[in-house]
């Protein structure tokens, strides 16, 4: 497929790997359409991966995957203009974060509000499901961990939800847990809170989640 990721940081540079590896054409898009430290990392990771502006990736896509910073999303839908989205899968893997004074993180979004339900309100045309956001961009795919971690999702497009869920075994999770409707995404932007705050109680940002079922 022709994936496009919105976004150029350790988030979007982890999931191109991943769909490179899985036979996907991808483009990175940014405001700029071209960074030359972005370059150059693809240069050196030997990926067939090209740039674009926000607008150029997303009318590319068949799907597109949002990874810059969640407080951000409805300026990119901006720049990227909405018409681009309609009808594509579109997978949210960021969080409305904002940094206190004591350095630990919040949601920047009122309750109910969430980064995921008010990126499919921009967005009717589009079928979002949030995903990849309660996890550290370097175990987004293949997570080595002795215990199989958790991958929650929710979204409003059963469709969607589906192709992700593939996406996410091809990226080799074997435990996804669907919570529901794309308005349960504040659950999962929480849960980013929390996995942020044991991490820097812990010192140690190889940590993940994992749900355990009793039968």
């Amino acid at each position: 497929m022709r994936i496009g990721i919105l976004g150029s940081g350790n988030v979007a540079k982890s999931l191109s790997r991943g769909f490179v590896a899985r036979g996907d054409e991808v483009r990175l898009g940014t405001r700029t359409g071209s960074k030359a430290q972005l370059a150059a990392w693809i240069a050196e990771q030997h990926l067939a991966i090209a740039q674009g502006t926000l607008e150029g990736v997303t009318g590319w896509a068949e799907a597109i995957v949002l990874a810059m910073r969640g407080m951000a999303n409805p300026e990119t839908v901006r720049a990227a203009g909405e018409p681009a989205f309609r009808g594509k899968v579109v997978i949210d893997a960021t969080n409305p974060l904002v940094w206190r004074a004591d350095g630990f993180p919040s949601l920047g979004l009122p309750e109910p509000e969430s980064a995921g339900a008010r990126l499919q309100k921009d967005l009717p045309g589009a079928k979002v499901v949030k995903a990849f956001n309660t996890i550290g961009h370097a175990h987004m795919v293949r997570p080595q961990f002795a215990n199989p971690p958790t991958m929650f999702i929710c979204g409003d497009d059963p469709t969607a939800k589906t192709w992700v869920t593939e996406l996410l075994r091809d990226f080799g999770w074997s435990s996804i847990v669907d919570v529901g409707g794309i308005e349960r995404s504040r659950l999962l932007e929480s849960l980013c809170v929390l996995w942020i705050t044991c991490g820097m109680r812990l010192e140690n940002w190889n940590i993940a989640m994992r749900l355990e079922q009793r039968i």
